[in-house]
């Protein structure tokens, strides 16, 4: 194995062209210089230097390892000075996966700000939803994952991850703007019952025919799609109504469509989840912190933002 230290003194001495000359250049002494000399001489197991009087000589091996030395120690310039931007916020890699609604609210918002506060981080994202996109992160496909659960006292389904929670999204009632029911400026679960559903992913599915059943009934769900898009628009043609996050709403939202609370509330808690190591990586913590930030924006109680929507 080569030494760093002996491939740095090797170099200085074939540029100066003499022991005593890289003493000098090195702030060491000559004989000091010539110990490692001899040591690498020992390590790749032939000469390096011939003397002809008084004037150093590159053997064949020296020649080689003299072109690969340039190279060497530029590399290891080079990753210094990588290190020391990652250490310092200049730079560095965050991969980060989200599921859509946070990617298109927090994660938008939350990047742009990192842009102009550490425009050295790069920021990779990557799709997924729970419990998908926790596993992704003891794998090491990411550093961040974004993620919803229902049960707000216990909001992730692994230990062995650190969590920092970022809001609390309310679940609402979408329906055609010519239902009747958007006369009421809230709607109890009990009373949809002879309602038509459209349902969304299985989570989101799981969780609101659990507040249905608390009602004593069950929903008749005539279509499931996972497209919000696409659930909006089947709300309109009057296929069904829906329950949908009110963060999707906040960015996406059909013209004919209206929103109205439900009661008992449902919620989910959306929060941020990496390894406990992760959060002493700079790039990783300023990421984290700029989505705390950007979640504290969106919080319920701020006009214009996903805990406000209009209901008209």
């Amino acid at each position: 194995m080569l030494d760093s230290r002996h491939i740095q003194t090797f170099h200085e001495v074939v540029r100066s062209g003499s022991y005593s000359a890289a003493a000098r250049s090195l702030g060491c002494t000559q004989p000091a210089v010539s110990q490692q000399m001899r040591s690498l001489e020992r390590a790749v197991g032939t000469p390096l230097f011939t003397r002809s009087g008084r004037t150093l000589r590159l053997t064949e091996a020296g020649e080689l390892l003299s072109r690969h030395a340039e190279v060497i120690l530029g590399d290891l310039r080079s990753a210094a000075q990588q290190v020391a931007a990652i250490r310092r916020l200049a730079a560095g890699r965050v991969r980060l996966c989200t599921f859509p609604s946070a990617c298109a609210t927090i994660v938008a918002s939350a990047v742009t700000h990192l842009r102009a506060t550490n425009p050295g981080i790069r920021v990779q994202l990557l799709e997924a939803e729970p419990p998908d996109s926790l596993a992704m992160v003891p794998a090491g496909d990411c550093e961040i994952a974004l993620a919803f659960s229902y049960d707000l006292s216990a909001p992730t389904e692994r230990e062995d991850l650190a969590v920092t929670p970022l809001l609390d999204d309310e679940m609402v009632v979408v329906l055609p703007a010519s239902h009747p029911l958007t006369r009421r400026r809230a709607l109890e679960v009990g009373e949809l019952a002879d309602e038509t559903w459209i349902a969304g992913c299985p989570r989101c599915r799981a969780t609101f025919v659990e507040a249905c059943a608390g009602a004593g009934f069950t929903p008749d769900i005539a279509f499931t799609t996972d497209d919000n898009l696409a659930m909006q628009s089947l709300v309109v043609a009057g296929s069904g109504i829906a329950v949908m996050p009110s963060l999707v709403l906040s960015f996406l939202r059909h013209p004919r469509l209206v929103a109205r609370p439900l009661r008992p509330a449902v919620h989910r808690a959306v929060a941020a989840y990496t390894l406990p190591e992760y959060l002493h990586v700079p790039a990783t913590a300023t990421m984290l912190a700029a989505l705390r930030h950007t979640s504290t924006q969106l919080r319920p109680g701020r006009p214009g933002v996903h805990g406000t929507p209009t209901y008209n």
